[in-house]
């Protein structure tokens, strides 16, 4: 068995791709207590820029955090979603492709675990669009990271199709070019129903019908009481790579790479 090695999840095509992300207009609530946030580092990265906008912010796991620092507002194709990031800043049902945001808005934009569900090239021309000369977009993924077989043989039966490779780039285009990369590790600390319940929140268990998600949730109970031991309350160290990139209109490359 072996980690994945692709760059982005792979799609037949821009339907299957459409489909694959309109799974997530259910769940909301699951979603928002099973998927971690992002390390301070990420937020870091848009220091300085006061209006920013998250794009497929979801239930607002990454909008929370920039509101603590930044005029934020908030978009994303889930209506269910959406109500529950607007907790935390104005958030309106539209997409990356279509934000619905004045020309020149916003000082940034950001998109966490939402890139690889967009069409590219119309969402980079509505990110020229939207954000202002100088500005800047932040772009984060979460992985686990399947360095050990174990935590590799746990996504495998979740089906967590989002497993990118390390040192991947994620697809953008012009006027857009990565300025900025930062890549580091970090550690979330589940109970084994907790881990169970972030298997419903992704795309595939969405997608399946009743006996492929009971059959997911038995393969994980077997695996994670049976097999490795652990208890209801155990404490089960989940680790995590997040690779997060930032683009600018200009051709100015830095790598950030933290341990």
């Amino acid at each position: 068995m072996r980690p994945s090695q692709v760059e982005q999840p792979r799609f037949r095509d821009a339907q299957q791709r459409l489909g694959s992300a309109q799974a997530f207009r259910t769940g909301a609530r699951t979603y928002h207590d099973a998927r971690p946030g992002y390390p301070p580092e990420v937020i870091e990265l848009l220091r300085g820029f006061r209006r920013v906008v998250d794009i497929g912010a979801g239930t607002g796991k990454l909008t929370e955090a920039l509101a603590e620092h930044h005029e934020v507002l908030a978009l994303d194709p889930s209506a269910e979603m959406i109500r529950l990031a607007s907790r935390y800043a104005p958030s309106w049902q539209a997409t990356a492709e279509h934000t619905a945001l004045a020309e020149h808005s916003v000082d940034a934009a950001a998109c966490a675990q939402t890139r690889h569900w967009v069409d590219v090239p119309q969402a980079c021309a509505e990110l020229d669009r939207i954000v202002r000369p100088k500005g800047q977009v932040l772009l984060a993924w979460n992985t686990i990271d399947v360095s050990d077989p174990w935590v590799l043989r746990l996504t495998r039966i979740m089906h967590a199709g989002d497993v990118l490779r390390p040192g991947f780039l994620p697809a953008i285009a012009a006027p857009w070019t990565i300025a900025q990369e930062l890549r580091t590790q970090w550690t979330d600390h589940l109970t084994p129903p907790e881990i169970i319940a972030l298997a419903r929140t992704r795309s595939y268990w969405l997608r399946s019908p009743a006996h492929i998600r009971n059959k997911i949730e038995k393969n994980l109970s077997w695996y994670l009481y049976e097999h490795s031991g652990y208890q209801e309350g155990s404490s089960v160290a989940l680790p995590y790579r997040c690779d997060a990139f930032v683009l600018s209109r200009t051709r100015t490359a830095m790598r950030t790479g933290l341990p």
